[in-house]
């Protein structure tokens, strides 16, 4: 079993388990009971996505020091007991069930979803 970091809205992958949308907001223009069947997310948990200010500042980061002060900022916002909280719920879930968490940028070298990534793997989760 392991957790599974992936784009939403792209085709599941075999046994990748309940989908968990880390975004801001629902897709647009889709209606909320087609949210699992067109592949974006099971569960909608905007509660590990970044601040409506920090996707605002990752959008925008043209530079690679750019980038790295978003990674500081939702690290710092991830630091919070409610969101480390759920980061270590989710670790050691990973120990046991399949499941994924994922956003809908396309590269996730630069999306939040890679910062859940090593957030996820210094908590001992199992990734897949």
């Amino acid at each position: 079993m392991a957790v599974r970091i992936v784009r939403l809205g792209s085709p599941r992958q075999p046994g990748e388990g309940t989908r968990i949308g880390t975004v801001r907001r629902p897709p647009r223009g889709v209606r909320k009971a087609l949210y699992a069947s067109e592949n974006w997310f099971d569960v909608w948990y905007p509660e590990l996505s970044p601040s409506a200010d920090l996707v605002a500042q990752a959008q925008t980061a043209a530079s690679e020091a750019e980038w790295q002060a978003f990674v500081a900022a939702f690290r710092k916002e991830m630091s919070a007991p409610a969101a480390g909280r759920t980061l270590d719920l989710l670790a050691a879930l990973s120990q046991s069930a399949a499941f994924s968490v994922g956003c809908y940028c396309e590269d996730e070298a630069r999306c939040h979803r890679s910062v859940l990534r090593a957030l996820l793997a210094e908590r001992g989760a199992i990734l897949a």
